[in-house]
């Protein structure tokens, strides 16, 4: 059955999900509001607060299997001052907003780890983690996934049909994915080199600051 060290990490990573939640969908619906739809903050979606954005289901299998959803920010591409360039702003909103939450918890990994507590760390490096997963996942170009809706942006008028069709059947799509491990094979690898990239950047100004 599950261990004691199994439920400890599973409270550890709970503020780490929470927040590349939270702020993934809050940033798609100020991006849509920014880009003149009021719908997100009529739908009171423009806050960070993690029970305006959860969908029980799918929170209880990320914190599980470590895939899950949320509640879609509700949005009205007619009311876009620019249909297709709103589209591709919301749609990015979200991913560039916990790609620059990672890099901010590995700021404070790096700042807190000489002597900061073992869960402390653990809590920011999940914080890290969960914000590159969400960010990295999402851009995956298969419906209802935020790069899809980038993708269809770009396609000729028949194929961008085709595309919506092909929609329908998204879900089941990324759950075979996901059942067979596809998914670890292109996102690991693709998380590893931002990981990289960041640490690239932060090594030597923490080198220069501990020294």
């Amino acid at each position: 059955m599950f261990s004691a060290n199994y439920f400890i990490n599973l409270l550890l990573s709970l503020p780490g999900i929470l927040v590349a939640i939270s702020f993934h969908e809050m940033a798609h619906g100020y991006a849509a509001d920014a880009m003149g739809d009021p719908t997100p903050k009529l739908a009171g979606r423009l806050t960070v607060n993690p029970l305006k954005h959860i969908d029980p289901i799918g929170f209880i299998s990320m914190l599980l299997f470590r895939f899950g959803w949320a509640k879609p920010v509700p949005v009205n591409p007619n009311n876009f001052k620019n249909h297709r360039k709103g589209i591709i702003v919301v749609s990015l909103a979200g991913c560039f907003t916990n790609l620059l939450l990672g890099f901010i918890s590995l700021i404070a990994i790096y700042a807190v780890s000489p002597f900061a507590n073992v869960y402390l760390l653990q809590i920011l490096q999940y914080l890290y983690l969960y914000n590159l997963m969400f960010a990295v996942f999402n851009l995956i170009p298969i419906p209802p996934l935020d790069g899809s809706q980038i993708l269809a942006e770009f396609l000729p008028y028949n194929a961008k049909q085709k595309f919506y069709q092909f929609s329908r059947y998204g879900m089941i799509i990324l759950l075979l994915l996901v059942v067979f491990n596809v998914f670890g094979l292109i996102i690991t690898p693709i998380i590893n080199g931002i990981d990289g990239l960041f640490r690239m950047i932060l090594n030597p100004l923490f080198l220069m600051l501990w020294s």
